[in-house]
């Protein structure tokens, strides 16, 4: 298993140098990891943090989303249908790639979400196999509900580096900032779900690891050829708006902190609205 592994990993070397892309993809997907665990490790050194400031900060995240859909993929992912004058490149050609990309992200979650046994931090097991859930250990389903939430991150970092550097920079940098108190939450969450407080902050960690897959992924197909471009970043927008709509929103507002909630998705948004611009 380890010659099998070190293979791999020789390849993908030997092809991420001749592809830079994906070299960029990998370093922001990983610093968006590395804010995720960083997150948790607060947990290691305190009690346990209100429902009203865990609601707050779920807000934020999904505002930073919200904002990163909206300036770097969408809009980008327009301009580029314009640009490649794909089916003519009007407007309306425009509206209906990124439209229809869109919406095949959001199925594709939606797929996964139905097929896939996994455990919300509140609303419980979600799944296609009520059975299967039942014999997973609830470890494994806030593992699966986790990787779930994480990989259109991944997807939307990698989309962002092969649309562009700036692009990809801005798209890492407000993942990686809404990624903080996203590992902060998670590590709390499974905390109060009764995990010990080293497997919480352990998971936590781990969580994250799905995005560099994902942002290596993302940029690897989208940067084979520029007709794919707009393609992808609408899908990676829908995965992440789904996310949000499914997960984000509804735990935030499903214990009465809904004002606190939407005031962190006001700022969230904001902030990274000004970073985009800024960085772009």
């Amino acid at each position: 298993m380890m010659v099998g592994v070190w293979a791999v990993c020789h390849q993908f070397w030997v092809y991420a140098q001749n592809h830079p892309v994906v070299l960029q993809a990998l370093a922001g997907g990983s610093a968006a990891a590395l804010a995720t665990a960083l997150g948790t490790v607060p947990v290691m050194l305190s009690q346990r943090m209100s429902e009203r400031t865990q609601d707050t900060l779920f807000g934020f995240g999904a505002g930073v989303m919200l904002a990163a859909c909206a300036f770097s993929l969408i809009l980008p992912g327009l301009e580029a249908v314009r640009s490649q004058g794909m089916f003519g490149g009007s407007g309306w050609a425009a509206g209906g790639v990124i439209g229809s990309a869109i919406l095949l992200g959001a199925l594709a979650l939606m797929v996964m979400d139905k097929m896939l046994p996994h455990e919300h931090f509140i609303k419980g097991r979600e799944g296609l196999d009520v059975d299967a859930a039942r014999k997973l250990q609830r470890t494994w389903l806030f593992v699966f509900a986790i990787a779930l939430h994480n990989l259109p991150e991944g997807l939307a970092i990698g989309v962002g580096y092969a649309s562009g550097s700036a692009a990809g920079n801005a798209l890492a940098t407000g993942i990686a900032i809404q990624d903080v108190p996203e590992g902060l939450v998670v590590a709390v969450a499974l905390l109060a779900a009764g995990y010990s407080r080293k497997l919480s902050v352990l998971l936590g960690m781990l969580s994250g690891l799905i995005e560099p897959v994902g942002a290596v992924l993302g940029a690897a197909i989208v940067s084979t050829s520029l007709s794919i471009l707009p393609w992808g970043l609408g899908f990676a927008a829908g995965a992440m708006l789904f996310v949000i709509s499914h997960e984000i929103i509804p735990e935030s507002h499903r214990k009465g902190h809904e004002t606190y909630a939407t005031g962190g998705l006001m700022l969230g948004f904001v902030l990274m609205m000004i970073m985009d611009t800024s960085l772009s």
